[in-house]
């Protein structure tokens, strides 16, 4: 005879393979916290189950009233919902039984419930099943069977949780969204020679650089030539959600856990399990929150909002700010020991003003793009445009330059893109002063010298301070 940990004596406990596999699940199922409500007008059979399956369950809650099912559901959110068939009022029909479990499945689709019947009633409980009731137990029940059908029940949800996560998955996967990223610059030949030496490493890496350079495109191609490359990748904007809802993004919730939590979501961090997450602007976080943040890649779990359970995590991050995260870090707004966690490597993106001829390589691949996109045929920039587009200093970056060519390329009726179509910020004055490449500066100064005389080469020289000859020469260099 053995003596298994709840106390209780089964000569066959360890004989029985099967009873076996049924006593370790269910000593599983105490660490995975599996909670169990219990409905049934008979308070004997109430006390019994739940002295049955205390020892293997986090919490049990027992009740005589059918109509507290949907409170318990919002309050205790269970993972198994044991039903009675007939009660007081109908103790023969059912029906009782069908209407509650109806109510339940309308409340939650995805909730996993078990009849229990008389032996009398086995093929109402059939007819339950067809209705959505995952399975039923008979009165009075054999205790190998009880427990076998309670573990196929918890299984079942378990099932369901992780088809959840896998269909918001296969949502991500189905759409990679590679992006080409295009660039002849020294800076951007530098950038692309690093991505590919992290091709074999999982590293978390931190992305540096101001607002539309690119920042999200370098994560993708990271992931894209990464070993995780054929896995999740899943990307939360840290800008773009109010700091309240951060927690229940990042980590997911269960049912109930807040006012509008109707359902149980999965939050980023669990949609990303096995694959890559992207964090953009990790600069905003507040301190509590970093915490947060900072508590779940140490400990590599997490646990949603509303629940007590655990979930592993195995999540490479890439993180990303238009922040100087390190002054940030002397100011005591970004967590050093975050930073350190997320940071193994840092790549810093060039701003396009320091990357040359890109702009204008840049420029004519989204001419092309959008001169497709809305059906016009232009051809190319005139040297005025070229000279124009070149010499802003384009704050907005990228981002910047394809929103004003997405414009002109609309507003335009010409077959080459003229110098007026292009519209850029109106203190660009003030930004243009801050080129210091001299022959930048000689470019624009002859320029302005030539509109202001008119196009009189002679005025234009006068303004400049040099020879007709020498302003001639100057614009045949050109």
């Amino acid at each position: 005879m053995h003596k298994c940990t709840n106390g209780v004596h089964f000569r066959t406990c360890f004989a029985n393979k099967q009873y076996l596999y049924l006593y370790q699940f269910f000593k599983n199922q105490m660490e995975k916290k599996g909670k169990i409500l219990i409905v049934d007008d008979n308070e004997d059979v109430l006390f019994a189950l739940n002295a049955l399956l205390l020892p293997y369950t986090e919490k049990i809650k027992v009740s005589v009233h059918p109509e507290k099912i949907e409170h318990y559901m919002e309050t205790f959110r269970p993972d198994l919902i044991l039903l009675d068939m007939n009660f007081h009022r109908d103790v023969v029909s059912g029906k009782e039984g069908f209407f509650w479990l109806n109510r339940i499945l309308q409340t939650d689709p995805q909730a996993v419930v078990i009849f229990m019947t008389a032996y009398a009633d086995t093929e109402k409980a059939v007819q339950a099943i067809k209705m959505g009731a995952a399975d039923f137990i008979s009165k009075p029940w054999e205790k190998d069977k009880l427990l076998a059908t309670i573990t196929s029940a918890l299984r079942l949800k378990d099932s369901r949780r992780q088809i959840e996560n896998l269909t918001l998955q296969v949502q991500s996967l189905s759409n990679p969204d590679y992006p080409e990223i295009i660039g002849e610059s020294e800076s951007m030949f530098e950038l692309f020679s690093l991505i590919q030496k992290l091709a074999d490493t999982e590293a978390n890496i931190l992305i540096l650089g101001e607002n539309g350079t690119g920042k999200d495109m370098v994560a993708r191609a990271i992931f894209h030539h990464s070993p995780r490359s054929q896995k999740i990748f899943t990307t939360l904007d840290l800008g773009a959600i109010p700091e309240a809802l951060f927690e229940s993004e990042l980590f997911g919730y269960e049912k109930g856990a807040f006012t509008d939590a109707k359902t149980e979501k999965a939050g980023r961090m669990e949609i990303a399990n096995g694959g890559t997450l992207f964090l953009d602007e990790i600069g905003n976080l507040s301190l509590p929150m970093q915490a947060k943040l900072l508590t779940a890649i140490e400990k590599k779990q997490i646990s949603r909002l509303g629940s007590t359970r655990t979930l592993p995590m195995d999540v490479r991050f890439i993180s990303a700010t238009n922040l100087d995260i390190y002054e940030a870090v002397q100011s005591g707004i970004f967590r050093q020991d975050l930073l350190y966690r997320i940071n193994t490597i840092e790549i810093h993106i060039p701003p396009l003003r320091e990357r040359g001829q890109d702009v204008l390589l840049l420029a004519n691949c989204f001419l092309e793009k959008f001169s497709h996109k809305y059906k016009k045929s232009i051809t190319g920039l005139t040297k005025e445009t070229q000279n124009k587009i070149r010499h802003y200093s384009w704050p907005g970056n990228v981002r910047e330059l394809q929103n004003v060519m997405e414009r002109a390329v609309i507003l335009s009726s010409d077959k080459i893109l003229k110098a007026e179509s292009i519209t850029l910020q109106s203190g660009e004055k003030k930004k243009e002063s801050e080129n210091l490449n001299l022959s930048d500066i000689e470019r624009e100064a002859i320029e302005k010298a030539l509109k202001r005389s008119g196009g009189n080469l002679n005025k234009a020289a006068g303004l400049l301070g040099i020879t007709r000859y020498a302003l001639y020469r100057k614009i045949k260099k050109e």
